[in-house]
């Protein structure tokens, strides 16, 4: 498993603009995920069908408020950095900028 720890980056869209924290974790053998943005209720993220290729990991996510589409994942880890990317139906995509580990 790639990526595993907590990740801090920064997000810059028109509904948001600042730091968001990631948590992957092992959760019995597949990947767990948690989001956090400050002052920000999230819905609920459902993670699946997570890919490894090399050093990036793809996966589709789902969340209520769009119900029926998926939003594609890519995260790219190098060291203690990261690089991701947000597909979201109708809002476009997201960069997930300037990723480093979480102390």
């Amino acid at each position: 498993m790639i990526g595993l720890g907590k990740w801090i980056c920064h997000v810059d869209t028109m509904f948001f603009r600042g730091d968001a924290r990631i948590r992957l974790f092992d959760d019995n053998g597949k990947y767990g995920f948690e989001l956090t943005l400050p002052d920000m209720d999230i819905p609920e993220v459902v993670i699946k069908d997570v890919t490894e290729d090399g050093n990036t990991l793809k996966a589709i996510a789902n969340i209520d408020l769009l119900p029926g589409k998926d939003i594609d994942v890519t995260l790219t880890f190098d060291g203690d950095t990261f690089e991701g990317l947000l597909k979201v139906p109708f809002i476009g995509k997201i960069k997930l900028k300037d990723g480093k580990r979480d102390i």
